[in-house]
């Protein structure tokens, strides 16, 4: 039986995962921002295929980090609540889309490639200039009502639902800065744990329907969990080692680099 399971892995899919995991370990930016692009363009994965089986990779890895900031009590379920109303609607109208007009048609494969590109380059600007941009809004945004913080949080959802579900990318940094902005006065250990926790039914709910799609590619799955499960518990654990203003920066500068090739810039 285990030899059975270890035909189906691949070591090339593996070390990729071991490597994304490293650097999600060390970074705190979500996988789908490396894992993604890598796919495509390095392993020449349909996107929607990348995209499927991404998510499915996602919302199993982070099921482990919402058991860790669960069991530390750094999860606001009153966020992540309001996160799921707006994506998870979201999430299930932009499958019935791409299943309505064909998701392995040249539009859609064009589309999904367009927004993954998008996506890519708002995540690396966030990377550099998240401190600014919340000091920034702090400070000249006017104060608003609980009934407006639930409502842009609720619309929030609905774009990271829409986002994710076509490029899988965009839950972590895109999110965790929104929710920066929208509530300053929760510290910010709670907002991510708010946020990885939200991100597990996102992305099940996108992988699930990507499944339904046909998009899901199982040995990639497999393989590339082998690898990312190790290299995130590795980089977890070394991420104190490392300048943090350092690894951003490199961080942002490879996101810029893969969404212009992806933009055909």
């Amino acid at each position: 039986m285990s030899a059975g399971i270890f035909h189906l892995i691949n070591p090339y899919y593996s070390f990729s995962g071991f490597v994304v995991g490293l650097l999600v370990g060390m970074t705190g930016v979500g996988g789908g921002s490396l894992m993604t692009p890598l796919l495509i363009l390095l392993f020449k994965f349909h996107p929607s295929t990348a995209v499927g089986t991404d998510l499915l990779y996602a919302s199993i890895t982070k099921s482990g980090g919402t058991l860790v900031h669960g069991l530390r009590k750094t999860i606001d379920w009153r966020i992540t609540g309001r996160l799921a109303m707006g994506s998870v609607p979201a999430t299930a109208l932009t499958i019935l889309l791409l299943a309505h007009f064909g998701k392995n048609s040249t539009a859609a494969s064009g589309i999904i490639t367009f927004v993954l590109g998008c996506v890519l380059m708002l995540t690396a600007l966030v990377l550099l200039y998240r401190t600014r941009l919340v000091a920034y809004c702090s400070a000249h945004l006017p104060p608003v009502t609980e009934r407006k913080i639930c409502n842009l949080t609720i619309f929030t959802g609905a774009l990271l639902g829409v986002m994710v579900s076509i490029s899988s990318v965009g839950a972590g940094a895109i999110g965790v800065t929104v929710l920066l902005i929208l509530y300053p006065k929760i510290p910010t250990v709670r907002l991510v744990g708010s946020d990885i926790a939200h991100a597990v039914p996102l992305t099940l709910i996108a992988g699930v329907g990507h499944w339904f799609l046909g998009d899901i590619n199982w040995h990639l799955l497999l393989s590339l969990l082998v690898g990312s499960i190790p290299g995130i518990m590795l980089g977890s654990n070394y991420v104190v080692r490392v300048p943090d203003r350092l690894l951003r920066q490199i961080m942002a500068v490879t996101l810029v680099l893969v969404s212009a090739r992806l933009l055909g810039i």
